[in-house]
């Protein structure tokens, strides 16, 4: 972590009147918080697409990075770490969304870019049917051997009971706030949160003092949707949230699934719709979701690899392999959904393409879930 970015990258944040997309915009333009300071004064000049209006919201930082310095204090304070889109602990899915948050503030143990990553969300009127898909769904991927970070919003219904039903098969979770660290929201989820603190995490892209607010939780479901391999939804109504992060998610070129429920039920209506206008794939088990991203082959890779891949010197590549060397040649290290959408490609198929590549030693999984082209 670089104390000085992190500095201007919570100044940053806390200056008036920018949207989602302008600050990461202008971090990935200059290079830096800092170097957005450093260009303050001519802002308009170096970048054509920034507003005129906002201009002298930008001249003078005083009161934001003094704001940044408390903020800091209380990070330290409280054991809270602080990330910014250049430190390699930020998720790295997240990182080239184009409205990824500047800074970060994550309380918690687990890592931020695991081999694989789900959301399960879903309406917070969650019933019986619900909970019970929750429940086989995670216990079967544990039995499955396959290891998730499961993401949701620590609010009532299909997301507390994602985080609790991780916790109890020894899954790492995180709940993706809408308020600062300072606080927990609602707080009946207290008990859960701080168990989720030793096995997982809290994350927010709030400071602290920031009030609960409706359009906050909006927000957040970017950074759930950007976070997950796959984003599934459990149970909606025919709006709502969950529906708002499914979206999110198809824009970011990520999985998403849905499961079916009963024609007329009320909390079954926005996943059928979903499914119905091809906007989620139909799930109906943990062995549908493993099929459909291609993961059946985690434990004999990862035997592999604790004995040793190696490399060929002249592999032979398929047509479809030679694709997936000339895309990664072409862009550099790549998420496999960039990958899916460069070599037009189901998720599914690549995830399985990919592996062979891995065993012949061409490519190799990056944390964060970017594959890098090996010389």
């Amino acid at each position: 972590m670089n104390p000085t970015e992190l500095l201007y990258s919570i100044a940053l944040s806390h200056l008036s009147g920018l949207n989602l997309q302008l600050s990461p915009m202008l971090v990935r333009q200059f290079g830096s918080a800092k170097a957005v300071f450093d260009h303050r004064n001519d802002l308009c000049d170096a970048t054509p697409d920034f507003p005129t209006r906002l201009a002298s919201n930008f001249k003078n930082w005083d009161s934001a990075l003094r704001r940044a310095e408390e903020e800091i204090a209380f990070t330290q304070q409280h054991h809270i770490k602080a990330l910014t889109m250049l430190d390699e602990d930020y998720p790295q899915r997240l990182v080239n969304c184009p409205d990824a948050p500047v800074v970060l503030y994550h309380l918690g143990s687990a890592s931020l870019n695991p081999l694989h990553t789900i959301s399960i969300i879903g309406t917070r009127r969650s019933t019986t049917y619900g909970h019970d898909i929750i429940r086989h769904l995670i216990s079967d991927l544990r039995l499955m051997g396959i290891e998730v970070l499961v993401l949701s919003g620590l609010a009532y219904g299909i997301d507390i009971c994602a985080h609790r039903e991780s916790l109890a098969n020894g899954f790492n979770t995180i709940g993706v706030l809408a308020h600062g660290l300072d606080d927990i929201y609602p707080p009946r989820h207290r008990d859960t949160a701080k168990e989720m603190v030793a096995h997982g995490g809290l994350l927010t892209e709030y400071m602290s003092h920031t009030r609960v607010d409706k359009i906050n939780f909006v927000r957040r479901n970017r950074i759930v949707a950007g976070m997950s391999d796959a984003t599934i939804l459990v149970e909606s109504a025919a709006r709502g949230g969950g529906l708002i992060t499914c979206g999110i998610a198809q824009d970011y070129n990520r999985a998403v699934f849905a499961y079916p429920g009963p024609v007329g039920a009320p909390y079954s209506e926005g996943c059928n719709n979903l499914i119905r206008n091809n906007g989620a794939e139909l799930i109906t088990s943990a062995a549908d979701l493993v099929a459909s991203m291609g993961w059946q082959n985690d434990r004999q890779l990862k035997e592999a690899h604790s004995n040793g891949i190696e490399r060929q010197l002249f592999p032979e590549l398929s047509p479809d392999e030679q694709k997936v060397v000339d895309v990664l040649s072409d862009i550099g290290d790549s998420q496999l959904n960039l990958l899916a959408v460069k070599t037009n490609m189901s998720v599914g198929d690549l995830s399985a393409l990919l592996f062979q590549m891995e065993m012949k030693g061409v490519v190799r999984l990056l944390a964060g879930g970017s594959y890098h082209l090996l010389s």
